[in-house]
């Protein structure tokens, strides 16, 4: 009862917010993406020792993966968000343009972000610049698999940020069921298709829409025709860093049969070069987060089929498992039952780059595919006849630093997307909107009862013709088809625009009397109102 009403309060807390029309204001909002770029800023050292002791991660990629990329998150979010959150026009159309159509950027309402523990803070607090930018009030619920990041971010998030627009929340099962019986107008969820699963059923008992970011089984399709010293370096990196700990992490390699003992001959070189001295005695190679992921590893390197030709130790003290690669895996191998999420590349060899595509379609779409020729052939067959969050070629994972992209998945990988302004727009509601003037009223009477044939046939001049022939028909019949109803629409809508510009023209010319003014435009609208009538006996 005491974490549901801490999580009741919480939530209330940033409802009365969200209400009070305070974050509506775009400085405000941007007053809270700097503060938080400050945070990050002034507290790397500790962040980096926080991170260390939860995960045993080098301080190169804590900035690398986390810090850097979030402060700039927040720079990019604090430079757009004045553009983005300004209504947008829409492209002009005849029948439409004099209602001004637009799209107004509502904040969705207030969001719970439910992080992992792998990323806690880009896929924590990267979904929240989006929602701060939008105007949401937001929660992020971190993982208690990183005590120490969490606990750093509750103790410095009460010194840079306004709690009534965002607060953190920690704790384990308990705390994350309780904010998830409550409702939300958002939820951003990381982490495994299990819990995802969890997080979608409390979503759907108040229709609450949800960004789910789940993983899966990212092949690389490799073709050895290519540098093979820079292709195994960036494949050896994307797979150990964070100890293969990634949700965009390479799960499986395909490669010709052919062409393995090749590629694994480059794979060795590049080992010794990351490591010359073992991975466990190196100071660039993180551990597992827990004992249960550790045990879940060892038990499938232990039961492979496969041929193991790097690495392969482990120690259960250290939670220590070595980057290793596995060649002459199968298909139904033990490395190939799940997503492997830890620092093991099974590498399946195939008789053609078809039976890699095949066993891709068939199973779940993973969060990425990656391609690595320089084949412009196979690379374009790879991409059309596959689906993915995203695809990389020639290398892994570093799509998600680029600002522009979106990041998410597709089907059993995730659904929605964020990164920059596609966090933006993942907590925004864009509210279409008309403003229909009362002089168009006679262009639309024909629309109220009773419905007379005079205004059914009014009606039709705006039944759209097909410009397009129907594939497979004559020349003959092409131009039949073609003629259609295409005078009577024109002829409607632009009557429209004559309208418009116009009511324009005569709005904008100095008058000194409104009545002139407004004689000018009865004129005009009396004799639109002879040619409509006449266009409807037609």
């Amino acid at each position: 009862m005491k974490v549901d009403f801490m999580a009741v309060g919480i939530r209330d807390t940033l409802r009365a917010t969200l209400n009070s029309g305070k974050t509506l204001d775009v400085t405000y909002r941007k007053n809270q993406l700097i503060q938080l770029a400050y945070l990050f800023k002034e507290n790397e050292a500790r962040f980096n020792a926080a991170f260390k002791a939860d995960l045993g991660r080098p301080e190169l990629e804590v900035g690398a993966l986390e810090i850097h990329g979030t402060i700039n998150e927040c720079i990019e979010a604090w430079k757009n968000v004045d553009n983005w959150a300004k209504p947008d026009s829409v492209p002009f159309d005849l029948n439409f343009g004099v209602m001004r159509p637009k799209i107004y950027k509502q904040p969705k309402g207030v969001g719970l972000v439910i992080g992992p523990f792998n990323y806690p803070v880009l896929c924590s607090i990267g979904p929240l610049i989006g929602a701060i930018a939008a105007g949401c009030p937001c929660v992020v619920k971190l993982s208690e698999l990183t005590p120490n990041v969490s606990g750093l971010f509750a103790e410095l998030w009460p010194k840079y940020m306004d709690l009534s627009y965002s607060q953190i929340v920690n704790g384990g099962i308990p705390e994350t069921t309780a904010l998830l019986d409550l409702q939300w107008d958002h939820i951003v969820f990381t982490g495994s298709t299990t819990v995802g699963k969890v997080v979608a059923k409390a979503a759907a008992k108040f229709l609450t829409p949800t960004t789910l970011e789940l993983g899966g089984q990212s092949p690389i399709f490799m073709d050895t025709n290519i540098d093979l010293k820079i292709a195994t370096r960036r494949i050896l990196w994307s797979k150990t860093f964070n100890s293969g700990q990634s949700c965009l992490a390479p799960n499986h390699l395909f490669v010709l049969r052919s062409q393995q003992d090749e590629l694994v001959e480059a794979f060795k070189k590049t080992y010794t070069e990351f490591y010359p001295d073992g991975a466990a005695r190196s100071q660039s190679f993180s551990r597992i987060i827990a004992r249960g992921h550790f045990d879940r590893l060892k038990d499938i390197l232990d039961e492979t089929d496969g041929d193991i030709v790097c690495g392969g130790g482990t120690d259960a003290s250290q939670l220590f498992i070595a980057p290793t690669i596995v060649k002459n895996v199968k298909l139904d191998d033990a490395l190939m039952k799940a997503e492997i999420f830890g620092p093991i590349l099974p590498i399946i060899p195939v008789k053609d780059y078809q039976d890699a595509i095949d066993y891709t379609r068939a199973h779940d779409h993973p969060l990425a595919v990656y391609i690595f020729t320089d084949d412009a052939a196979l690379k374009d067959k790879i991409i059309t006849e596959t689906t993915s969050g995203a695809v990389d070629v020639n290398d892994c994972v570093i799509h998600i630093a680029a600002p522009n992209l979106p990041f998410g998945g597709v089907g059993q990988s995730g659904s929605g997307s964020h990164t920059g302004k596609y966090s933006f727009d993942t907590f925004t509601h864009h509210r279409s909107s008309l403003h229909n003037p009362g002089w168009t009223e006679f262009l639309f009477s024909w629309r109220y009862p009773p419905y007379t044939d005079k205004k059914v046939k009014q009606s039709a001049y705006l039944a759209p013709s097909i410009p397009i022939p129907r594939p497979g028909l004559g020349v003959a019949q092409i131009s039949q088809v073609s003629s259609g109803g295409w005078f009577g629409w024109t002829s409607l809508t632009s009557i429209t625009a004559l309208v418009f510009i116009a009511t324009v023209m005569t709005t904008r010319r100095r008058s000194s009397c409104l009545g002139d003014l407004l004689g000018s435009v009865h004129a005009r609208l009396d004799g639109l109102k002879v040619l409509t009538r006449l266009l409807a006996r037609g």
